[in-house]
């Protein structure tokens, strides 16, 4: 975001006071007013303050005039997961706060590509978005980006490796750990081969990045699993009342009949992030292979 005020002005790209609410409170006005706004969250952790004018005010605006006022110009953009050293207050993972609010989106990328394409869509869309940026892929990931106009459909997973065995089901940095879990239960270091069976490494495993987690893409993710059998979901967030439990309460709905195994949920644990030892609070790669293959064994 280097040099917008310089290429487009002080008027439009300016600095607010550190008052999440307050810059949050201030969108919304500026969106109603019908101007496109984005505003920035510095970190996700500090969401908190603001979550009275996103699901009270932002969320509702359009619902309670009867579509005679609206706040869907707003996107709020806000670093969020973990970052290698931000414990507490800088590595929370905040998106499961607004699986239940009616209203708003919320978009998570993966990858340079896919956060222009997303956040371009998400500031054209005539919703709120919360677009949440996982901050450690910040330096860690690199791509070619086109400098076209472009933009990726929201509310709409990819496919990233299609499969018939399980799906394996994530969202912005956690992505990596599964490829890298897929890798290991292909091929496992010799020093824990012994924990995976010679019969499950060639199994097909299919890897959805599930990209807008409100409203999610429940077509594609449940047409996977009807194939598989078989899901692993995956997220940083802590386990209990995470994305993954209102997904994987949806899959148990409608894909029953076709389960072979019971839903598998891998994620941060029910404790505060820590200041030490990230790694073992992430879910990481021999936690994601062996939650697959546990699940394929069943």
């Amino acid at each position: 975001m280097v040099g917008l005020a310089e290429e487009f002005g002080r008027e439009r790209v300016f600095n607010t006071p550190l008052c999440e609410q307050g810059l949050v409170g201030f969108g919304i006005g500026m969106a109603d007013m019908g101007h496109t706004a984005v505003a920035e969250v510095q970190f996700a952790d500090y969401i908190f303050p603001a979550f009275d004018q996103i699901v009270n005010e932002a969320a509702k605006y359009n619902y309670r005039s009867g579509g005679m006022f609206s706040a869907g110009k707003l996107t709020i953009r806000s670093p969020c997961m973990a970052v290698g050293h931000g414990a507490l207050y800088h590595s929370q993972s905040v998106e499961q706060f607004f699986m239940a609010v009616p209203g708003v989106k919320v978009v998570i990328p993966r990858s340079p590509i896919q956060a222009k394409g997303l956040l371009l869509a998400s500031i054209r869309d005539p919703n709120p978005v919360i677009f949440l940026e996982p901050k450690v892929l910040y330096r860690a990931s690199v791509e070619q980006v086109p400098e076209d106009d472009f933009t990726l459909p929201l509310s709409k997973a990819e496919v990233i490796e299609p499969g018939k065995d399980i799906t394996l089901l994530s969202w912005g940095t956690p992505l990596y750990s599964c490829v890298e879990a897929i890798n290991m239960l292909r091929n496992p270091p010799a020093s824990i081969a012994e924990h995976f069976p010679k019969d499950l490494r060639n199994a097909s495993v299919e890897l959805i990045d599930l990209r807008t987690i409100l409203p999610w893409d429940r077509e594609t993710v449940a047409k996977s699993v009807a194939k598989t059998g078989r899901c692993v979901i995956v997220h940083e967030a802590p386990i209990t009342a995470g994305a993954g439990a209102e997904i994987g309460a949806y899959l148990q709905d409608k894909c029953f009949l076709h389960l072979e195994a019971p839903i598998c949920r891998i994620g941060g644990w029910d404790t505060p992030f820590p200041h030490v030892h990230e790694t073992f609070y992430k879910p990481e790669t021999v936690r994601i292979a062996d939650a697959l293959v546990r699940t394929l064994s069943y």
